[in-house]
């Protein structure tokens, strides 16, 4: 297992901290058990007038192989090369309507929320969790019937962590690579829109 706890400016609370996105799985059984538990704590995030727009379809390798197979299936090659040995897939889909048959238009930032509920859990119980974008969405949804008005935002593969040398070298390599973020200064604002905003990255950390 790698820890690449996050090397902040500010000290910020150590689960946040030491959240990442590992590739390095082993293969081995998780409890059906700590899978619900996950969703509990996504059960819990905040929503716009608590509409709870999030919505999860969860495969487990072991519980059902068969609905495991069809929505790695749906994986880009890539992802799927890495993800041999993920023991669980859960598939987070946001409701953009309302009740009322309205669009939402928070329902992304909600069910985003709700998924980073669920990744924190994941690392509290000390599993690996990675979220992917590389799936073949129009695939999904007709491999599991989903409905025109829920989106598919996000994979999310989970399992035990496993050790970088049993990935391909390239990927080994941005295992132990050290983590980045773009400085506080380019993503946030204080008062007011920056006024010079033809300064790009680059150029700012120069």
């Amino acid at each position: 297992m790698t820890h690449r706890p996050a090397q902040t400016d500010i000290a910020i609370h150590p689960l946040i901290a030491a959240r990442w996105s590992p590739r390095a799985y082993a293969e081995h059984p998780i409890a059906h058990e700590e899978v619900v538990t996950l969703l509990e704590a996504a059960r819990w995030a905040p929503s716009a007038f608590n509409s709870q727009p999030w919505r999860f379809v969860v495969f487990e390798k072991v519980e059902n192989p068969d609905a495991f197979a069809r929505a790695f299936a749906t994986l880009v090659p890539f992802n799927q090369t890495w993800n041999a040995p993920a023991q669980v897939l859960i598939a987070v889909l946001a409701d953009t309507l309302t009740s009322k048959g309205a669009v939402n238009a928070s329902a992304s930032y909600d069910a985003g929320a709700a998924a980073m509920a669920l990744l924190l859990q994941a690392q509290a119980q000390g599993l690996a969790a990675h979220p992917m974008s590389g799936f073949d969405a129009n695939a999904f949804h007709t491999a599991f019937a989903i409905p025109e008005r829920y989106v598919l935002l996000s994979m999310i593969s989970v399992a035990h962590h496993g050790v970088a040398d049993t990935l391909p070298v390239a990927l080994a390599e941005r295992e132990a690579a050290p983590r980045a973020r773009l400085p506080l200064d380019e993503i946030a604002h204080f008062g007011a829109w920056p006024t010079d905003t033809s300064v790009d990255s680059s150029e700012r950390r120069a």
